[in-house]
């Protein structure tokens, strides 16, 4: 009797373990644009990629619009285990120093720099220390279209900056670079900045021109003044540990879905920049050339000041590309 009552028991503990191992895997990957940004688009082309090649077993679930909290909020999210995935950039630097160097100011002429970087030494070197320091592996890296600087007055040179209170994202170099530049830097929350500019409590921000479509800031801001002053990226992101517990099949096919949506990410961008411009345009945004030179000259030596040893050496890299 008690053998078959043993018996019985290996039999449910079997069962059970072929249930679970039958059962769908469900990744959430949280990012702070809206759900027509390209990250968005993006994020959609991955996970659809994703479950045709896992054939059902995995499913990503977005959550854009920071419905899982800002960059920093998604980050601990995954590190503590209670998420899978995000899409981030700079604000990396938090734990890996090498990310840094994703957005420094006036380190990249144009996009085509970007793409050469990330796609060689550079972007092996700076995921590594990602991976190595903030246990996220980059899966697949966005191009970010260039960070502008708008306000509501027009801004042609720094000299007119005049202790502007700027929202910055909470990157030290970025706040270093606009005190330098004579603005009065603020650190906040992508989500906290509508309301913010509202408010008054801040005076104008940087970002690309995606970002200031997407946010609405159009409602609150009148000038784009085109500074050009970091061109960047973005990775797609996983835990470590939630990316070792699959199976080399199912790694296999995130891996490839990554691969075919930074393909389609790089089409995509070329298409949007155009659109996101005339249509802030239409909406009443006006937008102002400035002399970059003037920018870049009083802005190097707080950035070169401002990077470690091991950061500089990699930004005199980019600088050699």
């Amino acid at each position: 009797m008690k053998k078959i009552v043993t018996l019985l028991a290996l039999i449910v503990i079997l069962s059970a373990c072929g249930e679970n191992s039958d059962k769908k895997i469900v990744w959430k990957l949280g990012h702070v644009a809206n759900e027509d940004h390209i990250w968005s688009k993006v994020s959609a082309k991955f996970a659809e990629e994703v479950a045709i090649r896992s054939d059902g077993k995995m499913e990503i679930k977005l959550f854009p619009n920071s419905l899982e909290g800002n960059e920093v909020d998604n980050i601990n999210g995954i590190r503590a285990g209670v998420s899978q995935m995000t899409l981030s950039g700079e604000t990396l630097q938090n734990w890996a120093p090498k990310a840094a160097l994703m957005a420094v100011p006036y380190a990249f002429r144009d996009r085509e720099h970007v793409k050469t970087a990330v796609e060689g030494e550079i972007g092996v070197e700076i995921s590594q220390d990602i991976e190595d320091k903030a246990g996220l592996i980059p899966l697949f890296y966005i191009l970010r279209l260039p960070r502008q600087l708008t306000s509501n007055r027009p801004i042609t040179k720094p000299s007119d900056l005049n202790n502007i209170l700027l929202r910055v994202p909470a990157v030290p170099l970025f706040v270093k670079t606009w005190e330098a530049l004579g603005a009065k830097p603020t650190p906040m929350a992508f989500n906290e900045l509508f309301t913010s500019l509202q408010q008054g409590t801040v005076e104008g921000q940087e970002n690309p021109v995606d970002l200031i479509h997407s946010g609405g800031l159009y409602e609150v801001q009148k000038y784009v003044n085109k500074t050009d002053h970091v061109y960047q990226w973005i990775y797609g992101l996983v835990g470590v540990k939630q990316f070792n517990a699959l199976t080399p099949e199912l790694q296999q096919a995130v891996r490839e879905s990554a691969t075919v949506a930074q393909k389609y990410g790089l089409k995509l961008i070329e298409e949007v920049e155009s659109y996101y411009i005339t249509d802030l345009k239409a909406k009443g945004m006006q937008f102002v050339d400035v002399d970059k030179e003037a920018f870049m000259k009083m802005a190097k030596p707080a950035i070169e000041n401002n990077l470690s040893e091991e950061q500089k050496a990699l930004y005199q890299k980019i600088q050699n590309i």
